[in-house]
């Protein structure tokens, strides 16, 4: 499964979605029949958005991306370039950083964006302790967690006075991930962040909703939401006061509109777009083939991003707590999975190259690390970072090392004798996660551990692994961004809310009587603060370097592999930049042949 979880901030550019999912019974050739005036783009989404507001948003596919900017933005190289600012400068001391935004910057509406803007989203809604936004996680600095203070110097100047010196503060500017803050309009947004409900609560939590009139959310972004059908249909329209201009004054983008499908069955999609109806479709391994010889009929071109940013693993509950007297995890399976040589041996024992092979049909790569490999922080294995190739005779010797042993049926006991047998959750409607799962269950059969696979469904996982705790392994996958490791604090950081192999309590839940953390997991929560404090970036690299050895020698994630980030995209769309990023991060220059 896969976590679109905001607040765990390993999260990929918003729009590269749109590169692999499905299409719906509704005929997008309909739309097609339209374009003849109007210029456009049809796509397809997995699933209704569940807001437009965009600071209580926690999904994927979401409309941000297209809609609202922050004062950054992310290249197709993972590379943090201006937006709304047009540049910003840093004190000596590191600790306070002045923005100047462009000039003449509007809303969708025509209103002008300036500074107070600026203030409004940071101080009123993202610091606004009254609303319940997870945006507030990602600018909490340092081990007390202080948040900056924010303050206009003029329309176009804004600046903030950071509590210590706190190297990622670029990556949470740049509002087209969701692991960052994009601009939001005070005009139209501060009645409902004074209003109180009838509970109590700022009307803002109820505001931008999906039963909003579309053309009432206010923009910045390069689209504005021109209408929504729920269940069929979502259709954006360039956004006329978007600020960017090409070398000969020309309004970006060039496309008129944006139609997302909604959708639930890929093959559907995979159908829709080699009829044409679709101007893009996810390749993947069950369909790349098909797709590679119909490329020059059907005239599109297969494009190859490389590894996917993000990570699939599997992992165990290495809480030692108990809730109301009673443990979490079973105290038998739990000094298994504390055996850091238990945890190895099944490393060594899954056979990821047979899962690539079989599974992914050579469209992958092994994936050893929580860094994505695009990023300038990722160790690589020739540099230092241990990896586990398949090996089930090694996995073997460390098991009777850390005191496991044989029985005739070459099954796996412990000390007292007890079968090696645990349960791997996955999502049920996850086919990926099955299908992986029933690989590492014939892999560990070889080393004599019996392995129970449960498939359930994503609501009730979501809660066993961040309520009731009540889990022994699970596969699961995060999205990465590649752009600071600190995207993923709230993975490494012990009280983090996805720190899902030793998950603490959270704010609400029952106490946890008796959790352990281990030296290490607590020196991987000390790097990444570390991390964050430290601007000189070949320093930084060092940090981040040891964090990776930390997670390969003890392994908290058992890291499986990386599929390739591929897509099938019509060849009357110009200006495909595409990359591990997806085809559309660089939407505004994107143009359509009619």
């Amino acid at each position: 499964m896969t976590f679109h979880n905001r607040g765990r901030k390993w999260i990929a550019f918003i729009l590269t979605f749109l590169v692999a999912i499905a299409f719906s019974a509704c005929n997008p050739n309909n739309f097609k029949s339209q374009a003849a005036q109007t210029s456009q783009l049809v796509v397809s989404v997995v699933s209704d958005p569940q807001t437009f507001n965009y600071a209580l948003s926690q999904q994927l596919p979401n409309v941000f991306g297209l809609t609202f900017k922050g004062l950054t933005t992310i290249n197709g190289k993972g590379e943090i370039e201006p937006e709304l600012a047009e540049s910003w400068t840093i004190s000596a001391d590191k600790k306070r950083i002045e923005f100047t935004l462009r000039p003449g910057l509007k809303w969708s509406d025509g209103k002008p964006l300036t500074a107070d803007d600026v203030v409004f989203t940071y101080n009123d809604i993202a610091f606004n302790k009254e609303i319940s936004t997870d945006i507030r996680d990602y600018l909490k600095i340092g081990v007390s967690g202080a948040l900056p203070q924010v303050q206009k110097m003029s329309d176009r100047q804004v600046a903030f006075i950071l509590p210590e010196p706190f190297s990622p503060f670029f990556s949470t500017t740049t509002g087209d991930s969701t692991s960052a803050i994009a601009i939001l309009p005070k005009h139209a947004l501060e009645a409902s962040v004074k209003a109180k409900d009838a509970d109590g609560n700022p009307r803002f939590m109820s505001t931008w909703g999906t039963d909003t009139d579309p053309k009432k959310i206010i923009t910045n972004g390069p689209y504005t939401i021109e209408s929504y059908s729920p269940s069929q249909r979502l259709v954006f329209r360039r956004n006329p006061y978007y600020w960017r201009k090409d070398k000969q004054g020309n309004s970006q983008p060039y496309i008129e509109k944006f139609i997302w499908q909604i959708v639930e069955s890929t093959d559907t999609s995979l159908l829709q777009f080699r009829s044409g109806g679709l101007d893009i479709v996810g390749a993947s391994p069950t369909n790349f083939s098909l797709l590679k010889k119909e490329e020059k009929r059907g005239k599109f071109t297969l494009y190859n991003g490389g590894p996917a940013y993000g990570q699939s693993f599997i992992t165990f509950n290495l809480n030692k707590g108990r809730r109301n007297g009673k443990p979490l995890v079973d105290p038998i399976k739990s000094r298994w999975f504390n055996t850091v040589e238990f945890r190895q041996a099944v490393s060594y024992a899954i056979d990821r190259q047979t899962i690539i092979n079989n599974i992914f049909r050579g469209l992958g790569e092994p994936q050893n690390s929580p860094i994505d490999v695009q990023s300038k922080y990722y160790l690589a294995p020739e540099d230092g970072l241990k990896v586990y190739d398949y090996n089930p005779e090694k996995a073997k010797q460390l098991l009777l090392k850390a005191g496991f042993k044989y029985n005739a049926k070459n099954q796996l006991l412990d000390a007292d004798n007890n079968r090696v047998r645990f349960t791997l959750l996955t999502n049920s409607g996850g086919r990926t996660g099955e299908v992986m799962g029933a690989q590492i269950k014939q892999n560990l059969a070889k080393i004599g551990i019996q392995v129970d696979l449960n498939a359930i469904a994503f609501t009730v996982l979501g809660e066993k692994l961040h309520n009731t705790l009540d889990w022994e392994c699970y596969f699961g996958g995060l999205i990465g961004s590649g752009v600071d490791p600190n995207d993923g604090a709230n993975v490494w950081l012990t009280e983090g809310g996805l720190h899902s192999f030793n998950q603490g309590a959270q704010p609400g839940q029952a106490p946890i009587e008796g959790r352990v953390v281990s030296d290490w997991e607590q020196e991987i929560a000390n790097l990444y603060i570390k991390g964050a404090q430290e601007f000189d970036e070949a320093k930084r690299k060092a940090i981040y370097d040891e964090t990776q050895r930390i997670t390969q020698e003890y392994l908290p994630y058992i890291y499986l592999v990386n599929p390739l980030s591929m897509a099938a995209i019509r060849d009357r769309i110009h200006n495909v930049k595409f990359s591990a990023l997806g085809a559309f991060w660089n939407i505004y220059e994107l143009k359509v042949d009619q």
